[in-house]
């Protein structure tokens, strides 16, 4: 009630503002980029709250308007035009090295900041502001490949954005049956991990007494969902993903669930990336499940392994020989899996590469190489188990041969965990997955020998 007062007095002031703006004179119905410059150096320039409001509602809207050329130019145009005061920034780093203090300090620090960011903060101002600047970050992203002069610009939207929407601002949600239509319809088309295929699909993963949906809102965009996880309650750890999403599957009753098991995390917004507040999303769902299920023991992932084929494809360091990478070949065939025997020999190959891919593989910049285990080991979730033959869809096979991981997420080593990978580097990782590393090591040594 209070945000819906909120939105509407928002919208009452910037209506106002319109007529004070029609008032003052004929507007400039450009649609250009030019235009639209001018349009934000008025709002820059100006102190009124209601024509200001009114205002930055007319930049969002003549944004919209703008064809993707246009949007460039309006990008570049902020990158290069719309940084620091240059004669501020001069004469507050000449304050500073001439009698170094903090009220020279905090000059500088403000003096520093570009023009963009106090537009960014204003056009925040309109009503619907905050989602359409969600939007325009979405847009500027996939403007920026090939164009490095944009990094600035983003810098300063992200490093904006990470404030308006830090941990304290998000509300944790659980979505079920009775959700709006409106929001689960975006469950439906934001799903990336697993596909949902219709209505039906949706209610068999948020509707029985043994799975759960949560997802974190923000206040500005009340009906449109972050992040969104789903959890299976199981009695023990799944090592497959098929038997969670069968439509024929008996429920397994609340009283005997001990494992929680986050298999789908799925991003709505791209205009957040690099914004990250999944690793809260996962902390919090722990904490409203272990009071709501106290016999709850266990919490661990059912991860996809997306980057697993194209590094075994294409990386240098993959430790094969030719023998078997003439074996790997076979998962070009999309049946490979119903052979036994020819199972069972990729197994054997592809369980300790899987295993240096996790534990070993980098990136030219030293990153693990799988975006889901930078996200989880970097959360402290410690690496399981990797399970053979975890996904046989065809996207499971085509990425990631159909191996899937359990990452295992136990509050009283997430920080130790979190604190070794982001200071040495060091991954958690349970005994069967470093054995299947020393089982690598021996077979390459057996074919050496051999």
């Amino acid at each position: 009630m209070a945000n819906a007062f909120f939105s509407d007095l928002l919208a009452t002031i910037s209506e106002r503002g319109r007529t004070l703006l029609r008032r003052a004179g004929p507007s400039d119905d450009g649609q250009d980029a030019a235009g639209l410059i001018e349009l934000c150096e008025a709002l820059l320039s100006g102190r009124g709250e209601a024509s200001g409001t009114a205002m930055a509602r007319d930049v969002l809207d003549r944004y919209h308007d703008l064809d993707a050329a246009g949007r460039l130019t309006f990008f570049e145009t902020l990158a290069r035009n719309f940084g620091p005061d240059r004669e501020k920034l001069s004469q507050a780093i000449e304050n500073w090295r001439s009698q170094p203090n903090d009220s020279d300090a905090s000059d500088l620090h403000f003096a520093s900041e570009p023009r963009r960011q106090e537009l960014v903060r204003r056009l925040n101002r309109a009503p619907g502001g905050t989602s359409d600047l969600v939007a325009m970050r979405a847009d500027l992203l996939s403007l920026m490949k090939g164009n490095k002069d944009l990094a600035a610009l983003d810098r300063d939207v992200v490093h904006l954005l990470s404030s308006w929407f830090n941990r304290g601002f998000l509300v944790l949600r659980r979505i079920d049956w009775s959700t709006p239509a409106n929001i689960l319809e975006q469950i439906i088309r934001y799903e990336a991990v697993h596909e949902i295929r219709d209505w039906n699909d949706l209610r068999r993963r948020i509707d029985p007494v043994d799975r759960r949906c949560y997802a974190f809102f923000h206040p500005q965009l009340n009906d449109e969902p972050l992040i969104f996880v789903e959890v299976a309650l199981t009695e023990t750890i799944p090592t497959a993903i098929a038997p969670l999403l069968a439509a024929e599957r008996q429920p397994v009753p609340i009283e005997r669930a001990r494992t929680a098991v986050f298999y789908s995390i799925s991003n709505t917004q791209k205009g957040l990336g690099g914004i990250s507040f999944g690793s809260f999303l996962i902390k919090q769902v722990v904490e409203e499940l272990r009071r709501e299920l106290p016999k709850l023991d266990t919490f661990i992932t059912l991860s996809p392994v997306p980057g697993f084929m194209q590094w075994l494809k294409q990386a240098d360091d993959v430790p094969v020989s030719d023998e078997e990478r003439t074996l790997l070949e076979a998962l070009d065939k999309p049946d490979w899996f119903e052979n036994a025997e020819l199972t069972a020999q990729l197994r054997a190959v592809l369980e300790p590469l899987a295993a240096h891919y996790f534990l070993k593989a980098r990136t030219p910049k030293g990153r693990l190489v799988d975006s889901v285990a930078r996200f989880h080991i970097g959360n402290g979730a410690r690496l399981e188990k990797i399970d053979w033959l975890g996904d046989l869809s065809p996207k499971g096979l085509r990425e990631s041969a159909g191996i899937m991981v359990n990452y295992l997420y136990r509050l009283e080593d997430i920080e130790k965990n979190h604190e070794a990978y982001a200071n040495q580097g060091e991954i958690a990782a349970s005994s069967a997955v470093k054995k299947l590393l020393k089982t690598e090591g021996r077979r390459l040594l057996d074919m050496r020998l051999s």
